[in-house]
């Protein structure tokens, strides 16, 4: 019996100052907070959709996307073909787009809230002129007649809803109304149509257009280059433009004020012809758009997120520095202390992502951090019984949510600092620990001077 409790003596004293254990207990304390550090992006991942749901929701009953696309002339063809006895006809269409196509426009935007949520939403005046050369050069076989009395043009414009003013089309000099509703869906799915008068008069002549389009509308606006040239030349007091699509801008200037860009597509720039005849020749004009999107500078949740995958590294400094203090000043630190660090460390992340949805990122990361610094060095004081040893754990704290500030503001650099900073990070606990018996350390406990 004595040589039994002996041994449960050893096992004991072993368990409790044993080295190796005590690493296997803090790695799999650290494997267990990958669950609440999952957690945390997962309700980062659900609050950024209730964001763009809210903004989706308010875009819908503002006005979505707009993308402005045409004119396109369109001009009936009547063919007709004889087969043995029967005399058949078909109608085609002659679809033709302008061989210049100038925009002019005005962004104005505006800050909507739905809750703690924000929307950009906005109002443009678009002044869009141009000019057609009725084409003849097409298949005349069969063909019985051109039916210009029944030629339409046709705007493209994906939001009807953003329409404010009523619209008047300057047609060759001209004023004409605009009919709601596209009649050529398969190229243009949403839009106005114009009937066109007296169209065969015209032939041989260039024909001018022009007409002033007052539309609002959400996040971005973009154009179709339809023209054989197409300029477009936009301006808005929004600072934070995202240049988006097929073609980035000639020329562009963003400044604290707004922005102001220009553009010049040519029709060799782009994947479809002048005219043609066939609706499958045509080919996808929105392929080609392009335009602005008018974004926030910061985009809190994508900060949020990228912080919270930094979660294990914070973790396992914190628990490198409590564990050095346990091993080489024989303080004796219980596995629960080292649960309630770790869950401080995961309620940084949960406290930055609801901060933020009230406070710009940097107050929000600077005022997390200040709390759960703070309460664990508090914590530490108690549990180390050395304000030295606290300061030192202040030190690493401050220097690992430090890094993580630098990491997360240098987007592009972000994965070589990282990686530098985790090899600093090894160097330095190698050469601290470069001296350690590791066979021969124990954990014991010191008694309180």
């Amino acid at each position: 019996m004595k040589n039994e409790n002996t041994y449960l003596e050893k096992l004991g004293a072993w368990i409790s100052n044993s080295v190796s254990l005590k690493l296997l207990v803090i790695t799999i304390l650290v494997l267990l907070l990958l669950i609440p550090s999952s957690m945390i992006m997962d309700l980062i991942s659900e609050r950024e959709a209730l964001n763009e749901q809210t903004k989706a929701e308010v875009s819908s009953k503002w006005a979505n996307s707009q993308q402005v696309n045409g004119p396109v002339l369109t001009v009936p063809l009547l063919y007709e073909y004889h087969d043995r006895e029967e005399v058949r006809e078909e109608i085609k269409y002659l679809y033709l787009l302008p061989d210049q196509l100038l925009v002019d426009g005005k962004i104005t935007p505006e800050t909507l809230r739905r809750g703690i949520y924000e929307v950009v939403v906005y109002k443009s005046h678009l002044v869009i002129a141009g000019d057609f050369q009725l084409q003849e050069d097409f298949n005349r076989n069969n063909l019985k007649e051109i039916q210009y009395d029944k030629a339409f043009l046709t705007i493209g414009i994906s939001d009807l809803r953003g329409i404010k003013e009523e619209l008047v089309v300057n047609w060759g000099g001209e004023k004409l109304q605009v009919k709601p509703g596209s009649k050529i869906p398969a190229l243009i799915h949403q839009g106005i149509s114009v009937d066109l008068p007296n169209l065969d008069l015209m032939k041989g002549q260039r024909i001018p257009f022009s007409f002033a389009l007052n539309l609002q509308g959400s996040r971005s606006m973009t154009f179709v280059p339809v023209g054989g040239t197409t300029e477009i030349r936009l301006t808005s007091p929004w600072s934070s433009p995202s240049f988006s699509g097929n073609f980035l801008p000639d020329q562009r200037e963003v400044t604290n004020h707004g922005f102001t860009a220009n553009w010049k597509v040519l029709q060799l720039n782009r994947n479809f012809p002048q005219f043609w005849v066939d609706e499958s020749q045509g080919g996808n004009l929105q392929a080609a758009a392009f335009g602005v999107d008018l974004i926030f500078p910061v985009d809190n949740y994508q900060k949020s997120m990228r912080s919270a995958k930094y979660a294990v590294m914070t973790i396992v400094v914190t628990f490198l520095v409590f564990f050095l203090v346990e091993v080489l000043n024989k303080r004796k630190i219980h596995p629960f202390q080292y649960a309630l660090v770790g869950l401080g460390l995961c309620l940084f992340y949960v406290l930055l992502v609801s901060i933020t949805e009230h406070l710009d990122f940097n107050t929000a990361y600077a005022l997390a951090t200040l709390g759960v610094v703070s309460m664990i060095v508090l914590y530490s004081l108690a549990v180390f019984k050395k304000k030295m040893l606290s300061l030192l754990l202040l030190v690493a704290l401050a220097g690992a949510f430090g890094f993580l500030y630098v990491t997360l503001q240098l987007t592009d650099y972000a994965l070589l600092m990282g990686s530098i900073g985790l090899t600093v990070m090894l160097a330095m606990t190698m050469y601290f620990t470069r001296n350690i018996n590791w066979y021969q350390l124990s954990i014991g406990k010191q008694e309180d001077k």
